[in-house]
């Protein structure tokens, strides 16, 4: 790979909390939402969110201190700023490869990404509308299927998002990046927080407490241990360039590790909150728990037909619900974006745009995998699936596969192979909490890694 041509990330986040609030923006996304709250009470509430915080701190948060460590000492877009340091330590040049690995990653993810958040986006206009007015199951499941079948409906929504996405970031970083989180998360954790509130009044605020809170450890298994570990790992963001990139951004002042246990907390605060949002109207009308875009699209909309003033939250609640899988795909084209700029010396405008057009191409075969249309189909079986798409096979690929060996190739590139004394610069921490992160890093993480990998690859089952 060439060297950059010009340098994309000279410019820092002009706060801490700036920061954080992009860095949760991020990390807070869809899949935080729908399943953060249903494996909590499915995997024994409160003793479940015990593991869970136990897991962050021996798995999550070392390797977002490594992620954060690799952009900020290599101050540019993920690949280019492993490379660096790969050359600076004097290892072999595939080590650069944990860079790339990790934005390719992003960059498919969002191919499918924004395709389920063009959802949300339509569901503020159908909410607002009042299409959910009648409470019916079949007809409320009638919408969800009519939409996810229309190719048209899902290009329009997409593009829209695609294009809003490509103004903010070509922007530039602090007229588009930064000033865009620290307007859309706190708006985003109001309208949660609102939310909240109301369901709490409207709801069955006990019940919902009792699903996600009580302790009950006859539920807690191995394999609720592993999904504690798989979700403490994905939910920050991790290998997917994201954080590489915004640590490049972070000034030579703030501080790696106590900032990186913010964004941990903040993220996990928010999920609880999300919740408390979504879980007592699901119990106070006699609706089914779950998890995924049933959850969202379906179960929620039967909810917000038979409550007061259903139309006006439930319109609110998929505003929320778009700004934050808006934030999210905002911070996953960053980092494609600034190394458009870094290899081809283009302007910011121009790598936004072109990233967006490439990313609204494959798109495609996640919106005709839905909408059915032959060329998406695949022929082989495939994890179970009766009629396997394009989308399957991306979706598949990157949670199970990219994102697990790239978070494994981050703990063993930032464990083992970046010289000690850089990595001793960078953290500027006291010696007994370098130790703790370089032992968490080096065995804890890539062993935590390795076992969630198995378990979603079916090697390992309990």
């Amino acid at each position: 790979m060439t060297t950059p041509t010009r340098p994309a990330t000279s410019q820092r986040w002009s706060s801490r909390l700036s920061f954080v609030l992009a860095a949760t923006a991020a990390a807070v996304g869809l899949g935080n939402i729908w399943k953060f709250p249903y494996i909590m009470g499915e995997n024994g509430g409160g003793a479940f969110v015990l593991v869970y915080l136990l897991c962050i701190f021996a798995l999550g948060i070392p390797v977002l201190i490594g992620e954060l460590l690799i952009g900020r000492r290599g101050r540019n877009s993920p690949g280019y700023a492993a490379r660096k340091l790969a050359v600076e330590s004097g290892r072999h040049w595939s080590w650069q490869l944990t860079g790339w690995a990790t934005m390719l990653a992003g960059f498919l993810i969002l191919t499918f990404y924004v395709v389920i958040a063009s959802w949300a986006f339509s569901y503020v206009v159908k909410s607002a509308q009042g299409t959910f007015d009648r409470p019916s199951a079949e007809l409320i499941n009638g919408i969800y299927e009519q939409m996810t079948a229309s190719a048209g409906e899902m290009l329009l929504f997409t593009a829209l998002l695609i294009f809003a996405t490509a103004v903010i970031v070509g922007k530039g970083f602090k007229h588009g990046l930064e000033r865009s989180v620290k307007w859309l998360m706190p708006m985003l954790l109001l309208l949660l927080i609102g939310i909240a509130i109301y369901s709490a009044n409207v709801g069955d605020l006990g019940s919902a407490l009792n699903f996600i809170f009580k302790p009950d450890f006859s539920q807690l298994t191995v394999n609720s241990v592993l999904i504690a570990l798989g979700h403490a790992f994905f939910t920050l963001s991790l290998a997917s360039g994201v954080m590489i990139m915004y640590g490049a951004y972070l000034p030579k002042k703030t501080s790696i590790v106590s900032t990186s246990i913010w964004i941990a907390v903040a993220d996990t605060l928010v999920a609880i909150i999300a919740g408390l949002a979504i879980f007592p109207l699901v119990f106070g009308y006699g609706l089914t728990p779950g998890e995924g875009p049933g959850l969202i699209f379906q179960t929620l909309p039967l909810a917000f037909a038979t409550m007061p003033g259903g139309a006006f939250v439930g319109t609110v609640f998929f505003i929320m619900l778009l700004l934050a899988a808006f934030t999210s795909a905002i911070s996953m084209i960053e980092s494609i974006a600034a190394f458009v700029v870094e290899r081809f010396a283009v302007t910011r405008w121009q790598a936004a745009a072109g990233s967006c057009v490439i990313l609204f191409t494959f798109s495609l075969m996640t919106i005709y995998s839905f909408a059915g249309a032959g060329w998406a189909q695949v022929d082989w079986a495939f994890m179970g699936k009766e009629t396997p798409t394009l989308f399957h096979v991306i979706d598949h690929l990157t949670s199970n596969i990219m994102l697990p060996l790239g978070g494994l190739a981050v703990a063993l590139f930032t464990g083992w192979a970046i010289e000690s004394r850089y990595m001793r610069e960078e953290l500027n921490t006291s010696t007994k909490v370098f130790r703790l992160w370089r032992f968490a890093v080096r065995y804890v993480a890539p062993v935590a890694i390795t076992l969630v990998f198995l378990q979603l690859i079916g090697v390992l089952t309990f």
